[in-house]
């Protein structure tokens, strides 16, 4: 049953390929003994895997062991003041580690991940907020408890595509988690995360459609010089002009999904709309590359 933040991708596992020849059958079976030995060490951990340094030294180390390098932004967090919502494209299992490796946050992801397995341990362990996507009663508490985390100074990592696509430029956002940033009057961070190899794009982390961890983990552990660049973009907040969660969720999917306009560009022209607005009645002034709005369209669970 579909719920109020359940969306359709096209991509399945044929989407996850190569980019360049597998390592030999020796460095794979070295690499899943790594692996291994660094998921015993984090699950025995327990409770105090959530402690921020742990948490991001285990997800480094898991990274290392599985051969895959983390390039780019040194810190997500926006500064003092309210938490910072954190809003990112999602293509894997290993956006999760990616993230914590580069900066502890608290994670909200739909409840299936906390029955993956290894990384649905972790995901328990380190505090993760889980969603019942297939409970629209579930999506008002969730927003209010996102709010109320950031609130308190916490940043929330999100994925407002709720699924997962092969490729950085896919997808669309769901707008609910929004809502708790402008109630929390918190900083927005959109954050692209894109595998490579060698420099050349690559689908070989992508984990879609029916694929099996083991199959997604098989691929990894035979991907040669595997790279996730996690890049942050400028925050963006509702005193930079963005007027409710609608457009601020359509600025960070511009921000985020590759190809699109730069973001503080978006974010100036939301501004002037704002004065616009305010100074009294205006024809509509549609952001740049956007068409021309309409009647706008109730705000349904389809439209969160």
């Amino acid at each position: 049953m579909n719920g109020p933040w359940d969306v359709w991708s096209d991509c399945t596992p044929d989407c996850a390929t190569h980019a360049l020849p597998r390592v030999p059958a020796t460095r794979i079976a070295r690499r899943g003994a790594a692996f291994a030995r660094s998921v015993r060490r984090a699950l025995t951990d327990g409770e105090r895997m959530a402690d921020p340094v742990r948490l991001r030294a285990h997800a480094g180390a898991l990274l290392d062991a599985l051969g895959v390098r983390v390039e780019g932004a040194a810190a997500l967090t926006a500064g003092d003041g309210p938490g910072t919502l954190i809003v990112v494209n999602h293509i894997s299992w290993l956006d999760i580690l990616a993230l914590l490796a580069v900066e502890p946050v608290t994670l909200l992801a739909k409840r299936e991940v906390g029955s993956w397995p290894v990384v649905g341990g972790l995901a328990r362990r380190a505090g993760t907020h889980f969603i019942d996507r297939t409970s629209p009663r579930r999506l008002r508490e969730t927003v209010r408890e996102v709010s109320e985390l950031l609130g308190s100074g916490r940043s929330v990592a999100v994925f407002p595509q709720a699924t997962t696509w092969c490729t950085a430029d896919r997808g669309i956002f769901r707008r609910a988690t929004f809502q708790a940033a402008l109630d929390a009057g918190a900083p927005v961070r959109p954050v692209t995360l894109g595998y490579t190899q060698q420099g050349r794009p690559s689908t070989v982390a992508a984990f879609c459609g029916e694929d099996t961890f083991a199959a997604s983990l098989r691929r990894v552990l035979a991907a040669r010089a595997l790279t996730v660049r996690v890049t942050a973009h400028p925050a963006l907040t509702a005193s930079d002009g963005c007027l409710d969660r609608r457009e601020l969720a359509e600025l960070a999917a511009r921000a985020v999904l590759g190809g699109r306009p730069e973001a503080g560009a978006l974010v100036r022209q939301a501004a002037a709309r704002a004065a616009l607005l305010s100074a009294g009645p205006v024809p509509e002034v549609p952001v740049a590359g956007s068409p021309v709005p309409g009647p706008a369209a109730p705000d349904t669970p389809a439209h969160v």
